[in-house]
């Protein structure tokens, strides 16, 4: 017989072992496709223009601050982008005006200015040069002037619609000043807005002397490249020049938040999740093979030569893979759309960047499939093929009793690693525990991988000991395990990845958003919170509130982002920090916040600010140390470290005053107010008043997105492990029919066989929840220290879920095909 001819004859005559193998690489395709699009869309992650359509060159900042460590080959940037927006010198625009074919540069700023009650975009009168908006009445503002659009909020002193020559108040990051409304322009779909003369709009947007962006229009008949190499050429290093789709990155900033959030996914993430699906699969494609050890000893016993064996393997994966990475890839797209469109719903993707979708992931998905379910063949095949035909008929009859000296050899290295790994996370503290327990887990999970048989015989030794109380079932259940100790590692190997993962992303979450939760609740000392309907608080707002009948304090906060240097050596990262920017007295701050003090006095001021304790010992500073960090845009600066506190997972990391911040922000206004005392109607026309019990509620919908994406981060994992051991339990039942129909031929009675099924079911849920309990436990508690500085926290209803869960899915996946094999055993 042909080796095709054997192995379509294998495939038509054992379908059961195939179609938990395709069921297998189907998964796998589809994690993997899923991953690699998400991947595929973080590297391109790009937004078309608008603002800018009309510009062909566009001169920006670098959005990502560089932080290099090491020397030599060894040095590596580990910056990232910046929390805002970085901007340029505005003597830059003369620069680039000057180049030669440029017809005009302008320097484009957008900044928000408001009313008592509305915030407006406002941008320079210069910028409609390639904007294209043109006054339906009036002319282009001068100095004191506003052009406001059509139908604008803003109001007169007596309370009417402005007209040209009326005059209106706007409150600036500079404070309430007048200005004469020299233009009405119709611009649909903008908004608010409203266009000041250029020099004067860079005065006022709160970051005088920086623009955010260079519009560089060109003289007629100059191309686009020489004016761009130009440009290049007299601004040198202090910006970088974009022109064609580039230009939309100078828009949305956000692209490349958005670029390192699917990185992340599809590289972090979806390396875990390919690691995790490639395994599983080749378990599975290995049982499938292994259960087929005594077809292979009988095909060597009649003359089949190793190489036919071999081959014979090879072509029935062949049969498989690629058919099973093909329709894996469908569902694999699917999930990488719903998860794209997740992720843009709740804002952390801009609307202007797409799913890229390619040819390329599923073809890798399709290709890993094949190469996966190959080398598991193979390696696989290799005993029964090499083998004398004597031999392998006696090695068919029972089972080896260890892997092999390879997987014993890397299984023992990996369980060392993981166990060494697990002592240093312990030692070590802040983020260096928790960078540390990440290899905790992926060395414990390689080696219960590895050393499957190992693990799955002292798991029968110890979990056997109650069965043999449990009557014949019981005792024939332990024996089993203990003598198929192979077909027993396949069965928990999947339970365990699908409750360790599983376990480590939810109780991870469970464990920060407690610490967090019980932060705010114990710091939130303000009586009232107050958050402006629109853009951020008036500047004279903090003032307005401490006057009020009753109020003994007040004051503003601008919550935004810094960027800390952290850890050292391999460890070392620019980490992105939370941050409150104040603006009132330090004394004020503490009757509206227990930032809970745990070195030095809250004396802030300029270049003076308090940390996190936890941020404090990951940066390597004490009180009285000089901090090196980066403002929101991205400027260095270096700060006197005054005090440290225990609240800042739950109130902020970095408080700092807001003189130090304003500058470095898109929006100077303070975007919260905290009162002590005064009554909520006092407050009611500076924005929506919360207490503090509805406020710790709201803060809670900014952690949605963290918890979202680890509950669905572990219900792909878990969801597909789970599977994956539902369908490797099923292949590994229906493979006992030789056994089972023994069994009823000897006097067993039905319901003694499948007691001793459900008995062995829930050994391998008992030994796959314990071990991936601990392995998730190993991880979780230095990692959760390193973050909170708090033990680890498990919901017992969770984990109660999730331990039912598994004895469900082991039941109903033995019992299940047990009952269809008892009712063709019985029919013989």
């Amino acid at each position: 017989m042909r080796t095709n001819g054997l192995a379509r004859a294998a495939l038509r005559f054992k379908p059961s072992a195939f179609a938990g193998t395709f069921i297998a690489l189907f998964m796998a395709a589809m994690i993997v496709s899923a991953c690699g699009i998400l991947l595929e869309s973080g590297a391109r992650a790009a937004a078309p223009p608008d603002r800018y359509a009309a510009a062909p060159v566009v001169a920006a900042a670098d959005q990502k601050a560089h932080h290099y460590t090491g020397s030599g080959d060894g040095r590596s940037d580990i910056g990232g982008p910046v929390p805002d927006r970085a901007r340029l010198d505005a003597s830059l625009v003369a620069k680039a005006a000057a180049v030669p074919g440029a017809r005009t540069a302008v320097g484009d700023v957008t900044f928000p200015v408001r009313t008592d009650r509305t915030a407006l975009t406002a941008h320079g009168w210069g910028a409609t040069a390639f904007t294209g908006e043109e006054p339906t009445k009036g002319r282009a503002p001068a100095t004191g002037e506003v052009a406001l659009t059509t139908g604008t909020p803003v109001r007169t002193a007596d309370g009417t619609p402005p007209a040209v020559g009326d005059r209106v108040t706007l409150h600036t990051a500079d404070g309430a000043r007048d200005f004469r409304v020299a233009a009405l322009v119709s611009a649909p779909g903008t908004g608010p807005t409203a266009w000041f003369a250029d020099r004067e709009a860079v005065r006022i947007s709160g970051h005088p002397d920086r623009v955010d962006a260079i519009a560089v229009l060109p003289e007629k008949g100059v191309s686009t490249a020489v004016l761009k190499d130009r440009v290049t050429t007299a601004l040198g290093k202090q910006a970088l020049v974009h022109t064609g789709e580039d230009r939309g990155l100078v828009e949305e900033t956000r692209v490349d938040d958005a670029a390192e959030l699917l990185l992340g996914l599809g590289g972090s993430f979806g390396g875990v999740a390919t690691m995790v699906a490639v395994f599983t699969a080749a378990g599975t494609v290995a049982l499938s093979v292994g259960q087929r050890a005594r077809e292979y000893a009988l095909l060597r016993a009649i003359g089949t030569t190793p190489r036919q064996v071999r081959r014979a393997i090879a072509t029935e994966t062949l049969l498989v893979a690629p058919l099973a990475g093909v329709l894996g890839c469908l569902p694999g797209i699917a999930l990488a759309t719903w998860w794209f469109g997740q992720l843009r719903d709740k804002g952390a993707i801009p609307e202007s960047v797409d799913l890229a979708l390619s040819p390329l992931p599923p073809a890798i998905a399709v290709a890993a499939v094949i190469l996966t379910g190959l080398v598991a063949g193979w390696s696989a095949a290799r005993r029964p093929s090499r083998v004398r035909p004597g031999q392998a008929l006696a090695d068919a009859a029972v089972e080896r009793s260890r892997p092999g000296p390879v997987r014993l050899l890397f299984g023992t290295a990996a369980l060392i690693g993981g166990f060494v790994l697990a002592g240093i996370a312990q030692s070590a503290s802040g983020e260096d525990a928790a960078n540390t327990a990440l290899g905790v887990v992926m060395c414990f999970m390689l080696a219960v991988a590895l050393l499957g048989p190992l693990v799955a015989r002292a798991c029968a030794a110890l979990v056997g000991l109650p069965l043999r109380g449990a009557g014949a079932p019981g005792s024939l259940a332990a024996a089993n395990s203990r003598s198929n100790a192979r077909r027993l590692a396949s069965a928990i190997t999947p339970i365990v990845l699908a409750v360790a993962f599983a376990s480590t992303l939810l109780f991870m979450h469970t464990s920060t958003d407690r610490a967090t939760a019980r932060q705010q609740n114990a710091g939130v000392t303000a009586d009232h919170v107050v958050r402006p309907a629109s853009g951020g608080l008036a500047p004279d707002a903090v003032a307005e509130a401490a006057d009020r009948p009753g109020v003994t304090a007040a004051v503003g906060l601008l919550k935004t982002s810094v960027m800390v240097p952290t850890g050292s050596g391999e460890s070392a990262m620019l980490r992105t920090a939370s941050a409150q920017a104040v603006d009132g007295a330090s004394e004020a701050l503490a009757a509206v916040q227990d930032l809970e003090l745990r070195t030095g006095e809250l004396a802030l001021g300029p270049g003076r600010l308090a940390l996190d304790a936890g941020l404090a010992d990951a940066a390597g500073v004490g009180v009285g140390d000089r901090l090196s960090l980066r403002l929101p845009d991205g400027t260095r600066t270096t700060s006197e470290v005054v005090a440290t506190y225990g609240h800042g997972l739950g109130l902020a990391e970095v408080t700092l005053v807001r003189a130090d911040a304003a500058r470095h922000v898109s929006d100077p206004f303070a975007t919260e107010l905290w009162v002590k005392g005064g009554s909520p109607q006092q407050f009611t026309a500076l924005g929506t008043v919360l207490d503090g019990g509805d406020y710790t509620s709201a803060r809670s919908v900014d952690r949605e997105l963290n918890a979202w994406a680890n509950h669905t981060m572990a219900a792909v994992l878990g969801g597909f492990a789970a599977v994956a051991a539902a369908n490797t339990l099923v292949m590994t039942v229906l493979d006992r029919r030789r056994e089972l129909g023994t069994l009823r031929l000897i006097g067993s009675t039905r319901r003694q066989v499948l007691r001793m099924i459900r008995w062995e079911a829930l050994l391998v849920a008992v030994a796959g929840v314990t071990l991936g309990s601990a392995i998730a436990l190993a991880t979780l508690v230095p990692m959760v220290r390193g973050i909170t500085g708090e033990g680890v926290y498990i919901p017992p209803t969770v984990y109660g879920s999730l331990v039912g869960a598994a004895v469900v899915l082991g039941l109903a996946a033995t019992a299940l095909p047990a009952r269809a094999v008892l009712r063709s055993v019985g029919r013989v």
